[in-house]
Order: C-alpha cells, then structure tokens, then sequence
C-alpha cells in the first residue's frame, strides 16, 4: 500500500512539472515506447503520454508500419501492435543497436 500511494505521489509530482523544451530521444521513439508497454493504448492516449496530437501519432505509426518497425492488427474496435524487434535504428550512429536495446533500456 505504501508503494502504491509512493508511486502516486511521484506521478503526480511529474505531471505537475512543466514539460521540457527538448529530450533525447523523438516523438518515434517516444510514441514506439509507449506503445510497446501497452500494445492496447488508444492513439489519444498516446498523444497524451507523449504530448503531441492525436494526428501526429497516426503520422508516426503509419510511418512506424511502413517501415517495419511494427504490424497492426485489428482486435475489435482497436488496433493492436507488435514489434519487429530485430529491426536496427535508422540513425547512423545508432544502426549497430536494434529496438529491443532501447526499448529494454527505457
């Protein structure tokens, strides 16, 4: 119970914090994290995880799924995700990993 209301507290305190003008790593990167923790997650929940338009996480999965990265599957009313997990960075300096490095890292 402690570790919940912990936890609680924690995200709160997040969610109170103005969001930073820049990270490390893009809204791909961000909205292939998300997804991949819940495959279910529906695109506005995304959006508001990752704090950019609904339009532009359907811009970014489409692109995502052009390029491999991840397969989706109608369940329902939902899309459901998986992961081409094998699949290298694009980047240059980052081709020698693959998505389940930085998604194990995140």
């Amino acid at each position: 119970m402690v570790k919940h209301a912990t936890k609680a507290r924690s995200s709160a305190r997040l969610r109170s914090r103005p969001r930073p003008t820049w990270t490390f790593l893009s809204n791909h990167a961000h909205v292939l994290i998300c997804m991949h923790a819940d495959p279910n997650l529906a695109v506005r929940e995304v959006a508001a995880k990752v704090g950019i338009t609904e339009r532009a996480v359907l811009r970014i999965l489409s692109e995502l799924e052009e390029e491999g990265y991840l397969k989706r599957k109608r369940v329902g009313r939902r899309n459901q995700y998986t992961f081409a997990l094998d699949k290298r960075l694009r980047h240059p300096l980052e081709a020698h990993r693959k998505i389940k490095a930085l998604l194990d890292l995140v």
